[in-house]
């Protein structure tokens, strides 16, 4: 095999392939309802296209610096003090192209081959296989609904071994919708202060929160804590900027600048036009995100009663993103010709014409996920698609 090993053992994104046969079969003409995008289906607002077409008419088309432009780094330094009362310099942000590779860089910067990786499931798809590339292990911490899918104190203590380097926290999390409250953040934190173990806080749902939930970093607990914690943000999610790709990390300058200098070697500087876009939507008017919480929460609400009265499924309500994490365990008991989430899922498209993700990808195969990142109407449309198909095989 000529390709390297490093890349042979990395496996494609489950997300985008069900995503990408879902559109295929959209072309040839099938009446396909979409639970899978990880990304909200709204316009990105007019005011930050019209800063990037701003930033395009001054000439801001060239290289920038690699870790991102002062206005942006400034704007986000101000975002965590008004936001999460947290303060950093511009010199402990590093803007990058997307979030997804803010965490690629942090945790090839802080991970040696064989250093172990705290993960708990479920988990987003890619910090698997992200660990991997970097040499790592991962120590995956099996979650369920008693604790609505969050680690405990007794767990995280049972894993922990001279080799553990990183925790890696989702809130609210991709794909349960759960946020941890401060008192669990802050029994989380003392262990990893004791121990010295650095936290990968993935923050990128952080605006997406409902019922009057609060988002609180765990870099915001105390300095000990701040100094182990590499905070993961950015303008995708909360404003509708997926294809934009910027992101951010906050942290340790010795590490930002380690970051930096890996990132200086890979894709040097973000997009300059999608900086300025991302400026402005850090700084400009935020009535477009209430508007869009408001209608995800409405979304939701419709999912999860839907969901719950379906024969043999069930699903928490999540408390943040945009995601549905729904039981099938007893679907899969009832019906052994089922054998797990990902023949579930493949029924469910060809037979249905409706697309999930399954479980398996997420590290729990007795669950399947759903976006509410679509419109009511084919929420509507999907949801009746797949109550007559479980009525039919339940028979």
């Amino acid at each position: 095999m000529i390709i390297a090993k490093r890349v042979r053992q990395i496996s494609a994104s489950p997300t985008l392939a069900i995503t990408a046969k879902a559109n295929q079969m959209k072309a040839e003409g099938m009446d396909i309802i979409g639970f899978g995008a990880g990304e909200p289906d709204f316009d990105t607002p007019f005011h930050i296209k019209k800063a990037a077409q701003e930033a395009m008419e001054r000439g801001f088309t060239k290289y920038t610096p690699t870790s991102g432009i002062k206005e942006l780094k400034e704007a986000i330094c101000a975002k965590l003090k008004t936001d999460n009362n947290l303060a950093y310099s511009s010199s402990e942000i590093l803007v990058s192209c997307g979030a997804k590779h803010s965490i690629f860089n942090t945790i090839l910067c802080l991970c040696n081959e064989g250093d172990e990786v705290i993960l708990p499931a479920p988990y987003w798809v890619s910090y698997m296989e992200m660990i991997k590339f970097a040499g790592a292990y991962p120590m995956i911490i099996n979650t369920d609904e008693t604790t609505s899918y969050k680690i405990t104190t007794h767990q995280l203590q049972q894993v922990i071994t001279p080799r553990t380097k990183l925790l890696i926290l989702n809130y609210p999390s991709n794909p349960t919708g759960m946020i941890y409250s401060e008192k669990e953040l802050v029994e989380i934190g003392e262990i990893l202060v004791k121990n010295k173990i650095f936290c990968l806080s993935d923050e990128i749902y952080e605006k997406l929160i409902y019922d009057g939930e609060k988002h609180l970093s765990i870099a915001s607990l105390g300095r000990e804590l701040k100094s182990l914690t590499l905070l993961i943000n950015g303008v995708s999610k909360c404003y509708a900027m997926t294809g934009w790709r910027i992101g951010y990390a906050a942290g340790p300058q010795d590490i930002i600048q380690a970051m930096s200098n890996l990132q200086d070697h890979s894709t040097s500087n973000p997009c300059s036009i999608a900086q300025w876009a991302a400026v402005e939507a850090l700084k400009g008017k935020q009535e477009d995100l209430f508007t869009m919480v408001g209608e995800f929460k409405k979304r939701r609400d419709y999912m999860v009663e839907k969901i719950n009265s379906l024969p043999n499924l069930k699903t928490l309500k999540p408390q943040g993103a945009f995601y549905c994490w729904v039981d099938i365990s007893a679907l899969l008991e009832k019906n052994l010709d089922i054998a797990n989430s990902l023949k579930l899922t493949e029924r469910l498209l060809s037979e249905a014409r409706v697309a999930v993700v399954p479980g398996s990808v997420f590290g729990d195969d007795k669950y399947i996920r759903l976006s509410y990142a679509t419109s009511l109407e084919n929420i509507s449309e999907g949801l009746k698609r797949m109550e007559i198909f479980v009525k039919e095989i339940n028979k």
